[in-house]
């Protein structure tokens, strides 16, 4: 089984991934709502909650561990992998490698939360692969909350969108990479503002396939239970919004 978990929807975004890419893997995914956003909270309590949800998703028998979200991340990887060192752990790094190759104006916008921009791990991505380029970094806690509300396209969508991604264009970004795992679902609003010969990179497929290349996990019936903490109702009623999750089971985290 495949453990993933996230603060809330975003990371239902790489899930959908997962199962497209080992379509007979079991899937178990935490969507941590009670206590979301993890965006504005302290790296300290982030990484506590993270290292939480994965000794649950072990002890639920997951044997590969996803972190969905950027700045779980950030906060907890290094901690996760000392912890569980014989256990196979994928995380969110920014997708600003690609940026770096694809852009031609030497401009890459990237849109995360503001503790993704905090952690080291964001830091040394930049450093890694384009200490040549100008990095614009918007942090735009706004937009989780429109996918946590439901709410991914029409004009209040378009409305807190737009700001943040024309002052990315209107510093010559022309690439612009998504830090966040919620903010995949918004993908076509920003693409859609941003307009042609802008590339809006989604790490999303990426994460899926290195999950394929280390997971021991690969087998199973391709069932797949979503967990939440908070309002259970809640969540089953806006996960029928985001996506095609029919035949999923339903539970209470913890």
């Amino acid at each position: 089984m495949i453990g993933v978990f996230d603060s809330g929807l975003g990371g239902l975004s790489v899930l959908a991934e997962i199962r497209r890419t080992l379509p007979d893997s079991d899937l178990l995914y935490v969507a941590d709502r009670k206590r979301a956003p993890y965006g504005t909270r302290s790296l300290e309590e982030v990484r506590d909650f993270s290292l939480e949800i994965a000794g649950w998703l072990l002890d639920h028998g997951a044997g590969t561990i996803v972190v969905a979200c950027n700045t779980a991340s950030a906060a907890s990887l290094d901690d996760l992998r000392a912890r569980h060192p014989d256990v196979p752990i994928v995380g969110m790094e920014p997708a600003v490698k690609p940026a770096a190759e694809r852009t031609g104006t030497g401009v890459i916008g990237v849109f995360a939360t503001a503790a993704t921009f905090q952690g080291r791990l964001f830091e040394t991505t930049v450093h890694r692969w384009a200490e040549d380029k100008q990095v614009k970094a918007m942090a735009c806690p706004e937009w989780v909350v429109l996918v946590e509300s439901g709410v991914l396209d029409g004009p209040e969508a378009d409305s807190v969108v737009r700001p943040p991604v024309e002052e990315a264009l209107s510093a010559g970004a022309d690439t612009l990479v998504l830090g966040c795992t919620h903010f995949s679902f918004l993908a076509p609003v920003i693409s859609r503002i941003a307009g042609p010969g802008v590339d809006v990179i989604d790490p999303a497929p990426a994460v899926a396939r290195q999950t394929a290349r280390v997971t021991r996990d690969a087998g199973g019936r391709g069932r797949v239970t979503l967990a939440a903490s908070g309002d259970l109702d809640e969540f089953a009623r806006l996960v029928t919004r985001i996506g095609s999750w029919d035949g999923a089971d339903m539970v209470p985290y913890p």
